[in-house]
Protein backbone atom coordinates (compact mmCIF):
# COMPACT_ATOMS: atom_id res chain seq x y z
CA UNK A 1 0.00 0.00 0.00
CA UNK A 2 2.98 2.75 0.95
CA UNK A 3 4.78 1.34 -2.52
CA UNK A 4 1.06 2.38 -4.20
CA UNK A 5 0.77 5.88 -2.82
CA UNK A 6 4.30 6.35 -3.07
CA UNK A 7 3.83 5.79 -6.92
CA UNK A 8 1.12 8.00 -7.06
CA UNK A 9 2.85 11.48 -5.50
CA UNK A 10 5.38 11.00 -8.30
CA UNK A 11 3.07 11.02 -11.02
CA UNK A 12 1.10 13.58 -9.83
CA UNK A 13 4.31 15.64 -9.22
CA UNK A 14 5.01 15.22 -13.32
CA UNK A 15 1.78 15.64 -14.43
CA UNK A 16 1.60 19.38 -16.16
CA UNK A 17 -0.87 22.12 -14.92
CA UNK A 18 -3.98 22.05 -15.87
CA UNK A 19 -5.20 24.65 -18.49
CA UNK A 20 -7.47 27.10 -17.59
CA UNK A 21 -10.70 25.78 -18.74
CA UNK A 22 -11.49 27.49 -22.16
CA UNK A 23 -13.99 30.35 -22.64
CA UNK A 24 -17.58 30.14 -24.08
CA UNK A 25 -17.83 31.89 -26.96
CA UNK A 26 -20.71 34.81 -26.34
CA UNK A 27 -22.67 36.80 -28.51
CA UNK A 28 -20.44 39.14 -27.73
CA UNK A 29 -16.95 38.28 -28.39
CA UNK A 30 -17.87 35.81 -31.04
CA UNK A 31 -16.09 36.86 -34.59
CA UNK A 32 -18.11 36.56 -37.89
CA UNK A 33 -15.70 36.19 -40.87
CA UNK A 34 -16.72 39.04 -43.60
CA UNK A 35 -18.72 38.73 -46.19
CA UNK A 36 -16.88 38.58 -50.03
CA UNK A 37 -17.14 41.81 -51.41
CA UNK A 38 -19.69 41.27 -54.72
CA UNK A 39 -17.42 41.98 -57.89
CA UNK A 40 -20.03 44.17 -59.58
CA UNK A 41 -17.64 45.64 -62.63
CA UNK A 42 -18.80 45.70 -66.16
CA UNK A 43 -16.22 43.40 -67.10
CA UNK A 44 -16.96 40.63 -64.50
CA UNK A 45 -16.93 37.25 -65.67
CA UNK A 46 -15.93 38.43 -69.61
CA UNK A 47 -12.70 36.62 -69.93
CA UNK A 48 -14.64 32.98 -68.34
CA UNK A 49 -17.47 33.25 -71.02
CA UNK A 50 -15.45 34.05 -73.90
CA UNK A 51 -12.76 31.04 -73.06
CA UNK A 52 -15.79 28.76 -72.13
CA UNK A 53 -16.79 29.19 -76.12
CA UNK A 54 -13.54 29.55 -77.03
CA UNK A 55 -12.41 26.35 -75.58
CA UNK A 56 -14.94 24.22 -77.34
CA UNK A 57 -13.70 25.53 -80.30
CA UNK A 58 -10.01 25.45 -79.99
CA UNK A 59 -10.60 21.36 -78.27
CA UNK A 60 -12.64 20.15 -81.42
CA UNK A 61 -9.96 19.76 -84.12
CA UNK A 62 -12.53 18.71 -86.24
CA UNK A 63 -14.24 21.78 -86.22
CA UNK A 64 -11.58 23.83 -86.77
CA UNK A 65 -10.24 21.91 -89.72
CA UNK A 66 -13.99 22.16 -91.47
CA UNK A 67 -14.20 26.23 -90.60
CA UNK A 68 -11.45 26.60 -93.06
CA UNK A 69 -12.33 23.99 -95.50
CA UNK A 70 -14.79 26.71 -97.70
CA UNK A 71 -12.55 28.94 -97.95
CA UNK A 72 -9.85 26.81 -99.45
CA UNK A 73 -12.50 25.29 -101.65
CA UNK A 74 -13.32 28.91 -102.66
CA UNK A 75 -9.49 29.85 -103.21
CA UNK A 76 -8.17 26.60 -104.74
CA UNK A 77 -11.12 25.75 -106.96
CA UNK A 78 -12.73 29.18 -107.81
CA UNK A 79 -10.14 31.15 -107.41
CA UNK A 80 -7.56 29.34 -109.78
CA UNK A 81 -10.30 28.18 -112.10
CA UNK A 82 -11.55 32.21 -112.87
CA UNK A 83 -8.25 32.90 -114.80
CA UNK A 84 -9.17 36.18 -115.99
CA UNK A 85 -5.29 36.26 -118.18
CA UNK A 86 -6.13 33.49 -120.08
CA UNK A 87 -9.89 35.18 -120.78
CA UNK A 88 -7.48 38.36 -121.76
CA UNK A 89 -5.25 36.68 -123.75
CA UNK A 90 -7.54 34.95 -125.97
CA UNK A 91 -8.92 38.37 -127.70
CA UNK A 92 -5.23 38.75 -128.76
CA UNK A 93 -3.99 41.34 -126.24
CA UNK A 94 0.12 41.31 -125.30
CA UNK A 95 1.26 40.78 -121.65
CA UNK A 96 1.36 44.09 -121.20
CA UNK A 97 -2.39 45.21 -122.77
CA UNK A 98 -3.19 42.12 -119.90
CA UNK A 99 -1.97 43.28 -117.05
CA UNK A 100 -2.95 47.04 -117.76
CA UNK A 101 -6.51 46.02 -118.04
CA UNK A 102 -6.24 43.51 -115.20
CA UNK A 103 -4.43 46.72 -113.31
CA UNK A 104 -7.72 48.81 -114.18
CA UNK A 105 -10.22 46.31 -112.90
CA UNK A 106 -9.00 44.49 -110.17
CA UNK A 107 -6.29 47.03 -108.71
CA UNK A 108 -3.42 43.90 -109.04
CA UNK A 109 -2.10 41.89 -112.25
CA UNK A 110 -3.50 38.71 -110.33
CA UNK A 111 -7.36 38.55 -109.85
CA UNK A 112 -6.30 35.23 -107.00
CA UNK A 113 -4.51 37.91 -105.32
CA UNK A 114 -7.50 39.89 -105.28
CA UNK A 115 -9.45 36.48 -104.23
CA UNK A 116 -7.57 35.70 -101.58
CA UNK A 117 -7.95 39.67 -100.01
CA UNK A 118 -11.40 38.54 -100.16
CA UNK A 119 -11.48 35.50 -98.34
CA UNK A 120 -10.80 37.24 -95.07
CA UNK A 121 -14.19 39.03 -95.47
CA UNK A 122 -15.57 35.36 -96.67
CA UNK A 123 -14.16 33.93 -93.10
CA UNK A 124 -15.12 36.77 -90.54
CA UNK A 125 -18.77 36.87 -92.23
CA UNK A 126 -19.56 33.48 -91.83
CA UNK A 127 -17.66 33.05 -88.34
CA UNK A 128 -19.37 36.01 -87.24
CA UNK A 129 -23.21 34.49 -88.54
CA UNK A 130 -22.91 31.37 -85.92
CA UNK A 131 -22.12 33.84 -83.29
CA UNK A 132 -25.49 33.95 -82.33
CA UNK A 133 -26.33 30.41 -83.17
CA UNK A 134 -24.60 29.87 -79.46
CA UNK A 135 -26.70 32.40 -77.94
CA UNK A 136 -29.94 30.04 -79.02
CA UNK A 137 -28.02 27.04 -77.76
CA UNK A 138 -27.55 28.56 -74.27
CA UNK A 139 -31.37 29.65 -73.97
CA UNK A 140 -32.14 25.94 -75.53
CA UNK A 141 -29.90 24.17 -72.85
CA UNK A 142 -30.44 26.35 -70.03
CA UNK A 143 -26.96 28.05 -69.65
CA UNK A 144 -28.00 31.38 -70.40
CA UNK A 145 -30.74 31.25 -67.38
CA UNK A 146 -27.62 29.81 -64.81
CA UNK A 147 -25.60 32.95 -66.85
CA UNK A 148 -28.29 35.49 -65.78
CA UNK A 149 -29.04 34.59 -62.03
CA UNK A 150 -24.82 35.64 -61.28
CA UNK A 151 -23.50 39.07 -61.09
CA UNK A 152 -22.15 39.28 -64.03
CA UNK A 153 -23.52 42.10 -66.34
CA UNK A 154 -26.04 41.18 -69.01
CA UNK A 155 -23.81 43.35 -71.98
CA UNK A 156 -20.56 41.04 -70.62
CA UNK A 157 -22.73 38.09 -71.63
CA UNK A 158 -23.06 39.50 -75.48
CA UNK A 159 -19.41 40.55 -75.70
CA UNK A 160 -18.60 37.36 -74.81
CA UNK A 161 -19.94 36.01 -77.99
CA UNK A 162 -18.89 38.65 -79.75
CA UNK A 163 -15.01 38.10 -78.70
CA UNK A 164 -14.96 34.45 -79.06
CA UNK A 165 -15.99 34.75 -82.49
CA UNK A 166 -13.55 37.53 -83.01
CA UNK A 167 -10.81 35.37 -81.54
CA UNK A 168 -11.74 32.32 -83.68
CA UNK A 169 -11.79 34.71 -87.26
CA UNK A 170 -8.39 35.88 -86.04
CA UNK A 171 -6.72 32.47 -86.35
CA UNK A 172 -8.53 31.44 -89.24
CA UNK A 173 -7.74 34.20 -91.03
CA UNK A 174 -3.86 34.13 -90.45
CA UNK A 175 -4.28 30.19 -91.67
CA UNK A 176 -6.04 31.34 -94.67
CA UNK A 177 -3.34 33.71 -95.29
CA UNK A 178 -0.39 30.96 -95.28
CA UNK A 179 -2.41 29.09 -97.61
CA UNK A 180 -2.90 31.87 -100.02
CA UNK A 181 0.26 32.60 -100.05
CA UNK A 182 0.84 28.87 -100.94
CA UNK A 183 -1.00 29.08 -103.79
CA UNK A 184 0.46 31.94 -105.12
CA UNK A 185 -0.81 34.76 -103.48
CA UNK A 186 1.07 37.94 -104.84
CA UNK A 187 3.75 38.95 -101.57
CA UNK A 188 5.25 41.84 -103.15
CA UNK A 189 3.71 44.65 -100.83
CA UNK A 190 3.58 42.68 -98.09
CA UNK A 191 5.33 44.31 -94.80
CA UNK A 192 5.14 43.57 -91.18
CA UNK A 193 2.78 47.32 -90.80
CA UNK A 194 0.63 45.71 -93.46
CA UNK A 195 -0.24 42.58 -92.40
CA UNK A 196 -0.90 44.06 -88.64
CA UNK A 197 -2.96 46.12 -89.87
CA UNK A 198 -5.10 43.34 -91.67
CA UNK A 199 -5.91 42.11 -88.30
CA UNK A 200 -6.96 45.11 -87.16
CA UNK A 201 -9.44 45.45 -89.92
CA UNK A 202 -10.75 41.45 -89.23
CA UNK A 203 -10.96 42.24 -85.67
CA UNK A 204 -13.04 45.63 -86.04
CA UNK A 205 -15.01 43.80 -88.87
CA UNK A 206 -15.75 40.75 -86.59
CA UNK A 207 -16.97 42.86 -83.63
CA UNK A 208 -19.30 44.98 -85.78
CA UNK A 209 -20.91 41.82 -87.65
CA UNK A 210 -20.82 39.39 -84.66
CA UNK A 211 -22.62 42.04 -82.40
CA UNK A 212 -25.07 42.24 -85.32
CA UNK A 213 -26.27 38.57 -85.36
CA UNK A 214 -25.89 38.13 -81.79
CA UNK A 215 -28.25 40.84 -81.18
CA UNK A 216 -30.72 38.87 -83.82
CA UNK A 217 -30.13 35.80 -81.60
CA UNK A 218 -31.52 37.56 -78.08
CA UNK A 219 -35.36 36.99 -78.90
CA UNK A 220 -34.62 33.77 -80.71
CA UNK A 221 -34.93 30.29 -79.41
CA UNK A 222 -35.58 28.42 -81.98
CA UNK A 223 -32.46 27.36 -84.20
CA UNK A 224 -34.02 27.38 -87.24
CA UNK A 225 -35.36 31.24 -86.98
CA UNK A 226 -31.53 31.97 -86.91
CA UNK A 227 -30.45 29.91 -89.71
CA UNK A 228 -32.76 31.34 -91.65
CA UNK A 229 -31.72 34.73 -91.06
CA UNK A 230 -28.07 33.94 -91.21
CA UNK A 231 -29.08 32.56 -95.08
CA UNK A 232 -31.24 36.28 -95.31
CA UNK A 233 -28.00 38.24 -94.76
CA UNK A 234 -25.09 36.27 -95.30
CA UNK A 235 -24.76 35.95 -99.06
CA UNK A 236 -26.11 39.57 -99.95
CA UNK A 237 -23.37 41.09 -97.94
CA UNK A 238 -20.90 38.57 -99.32
CA UNK A 239 -22.04 39.42 -102.87
CA UNK A 240 -23.44 42.99 -102.37
CA UNK A 241 -19.57 44.09 -101.84
CA UNK A 242 -16.40 43.99 -103.69
CA UNK A 243 -15.01 40.77 -101.82
CA UNK A 244 -15.38 38.95 -105.43
CA UNK A 245 -15.64 41.06 -108.05
CA UNK A 246 -14.69 44.57 -108.57
CA UNK A 247 -17.40 47.55 -108.36
CA UNK A 248 -16.86 48.94 -111.64
CA UNK A 249 -18.22 45.53 -113.35
CA UNK A 250 -21.66 45.40 -111.64
CA UNK A 251 -25.03 47.45 -112.14
CA UNK A 252 -25.10 50.84 -111.42
CA UNK A 253 -28.07 50.33 -108.66
CA UNK A 254 -25.33 47.46 -106.91
CA UNK A 255 -22.49 49.88 -106.75
CA UNK A 256 -24.74 51.81 -104.36
CA UNK A 257 -25.33 48.74 -102.70
CA UNK A 258 -21.76 48.20 -102.38
CA UNK A 259 -20.56 51.75 -101.23
CA UNK A 260 -23.24 51.55 -98.36
CA UNK A 261 -22.25 47.94 -97.45
CA UNK A 262 -19.41 48.07 -94.47
CA UNK A 263 -18.15 44.25 -95.53
CA UNK A 264 -16.79 46.32 -98.94
CA UNK A 265 -14.63 48.95 -96.73
CA UNK A 266 -13.23 46.03 -94.66
CA UNK A 267 -12.00 44.48 -98.04
CA UNK A 268 -10.76 47.80 -98.97
CA UNK A 269 -8.31 48.20 -96.71
CA UNK A 270 -7.10 44.21 -96.73
CA UNK A 271 -6.63 44.87 -100.53
CA UNK A 272 -4.65 48.49 -100.02
CA UNK A 273 -2.28 47.41 -97.35
CA UNK A 274 -1.85 43.53 -98.86
CA UNK A 275 -1.82 44.00 -102.36
CA UNK A 276 -1.51 47.78 -102.95
CA UNK A 277 -4.39 47.99 -105.25
CA UNK A 278 -5.93 51.11 -105.54
CA UNK A 279 -9.10 51.63 -103.05
CA UNK A 280 -12.44 53.04 -104.15
CA UNK A 281 -11.71 55.14 -101.03
CA UNK A 282 -8.89 55.84 -99.03
CA UNK A 283 -7.24 54.33 -95.91
CA UNK A 284 -7.91 56.36 -93.33
CA UNK A 285 -11.90 56.71 -94.58
CA UNK A 286 -11.86 52.67 -94.49
CA UNK A 287 -10.83 52.63 -90.77
CA UNK A 288 -12.88 55.31 -89.79
CA UNK A 289 -16.15 53.35 -91.35
CA UNK A 290 -15.47 49.66 -89.65
CA UNK A 291 -14.15 51.62 -86.10
CA UNK A 292 -17.55 53.38 -86.58
CA UNK A 293 -19.57 50.36 -87.49
CA UNK A 294 -17.81 48.16 -84.38
CA UNK A 295 -18.91 51.18 -81.84
CA UNK A 296 -22.29 51.81 -82.76
CA UNK A 297 -23.28 47.80 -82.99
CA UNK A 298 -21.95 46.83 -80.24
CA UNK A 299 -23.11 49.78 -78.02
CA UNK A 300 -26.60 48.59 -79.55
CA UNK A 301 -26.03 44.83 -78.46
CA UNK A 302 -24.98 45.45 -75.05
CA UNK A 303 -28.25 48.11 -74.70
CA UNK A 304 -30.77 45.32 -75.81
CA UNK A 305 -28.96 42.87 -73.18
CA UNK A 306 -30.50 44.93 -70.82
CA UNK A 307 -33.74 45.31 -72.24
CA UNK A 308 -34.16 41.51 -73.06
CA UNK A 309 -32.09 39.34 -70.74
CA UNK A 310 -33.65 41.25 -68.05
CA UNK A 311 -37.08 39.80 -68.69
Amino acid sequence: MDENKAKRKINSKNLAPQESPSIVPTRENRKFRPAPKLDKSPLHGLWALTNRDLRKWYTNPIQLLVSIIQPIIWLGLFGKALNFSNFIAGSGASVAQQNAILQSFFGTTSYFSFLSCGMFAFIVLFTSAFSGMSVVFDRRFGFLNKALSTPVARGAIIMSKVLQSVGRSLVQAAIILVIAVLLGMQTAHFTVQGIAGIFVVIFLMGIGLSALFTMLALRSADWQTQMAIINLLNLPLLFASNALFPPSIMPTWLQDVVRINPVSYANDATRQLMIGATGMTSLAVDFAVLIAFAVILSTIGIVLSWRYLSR
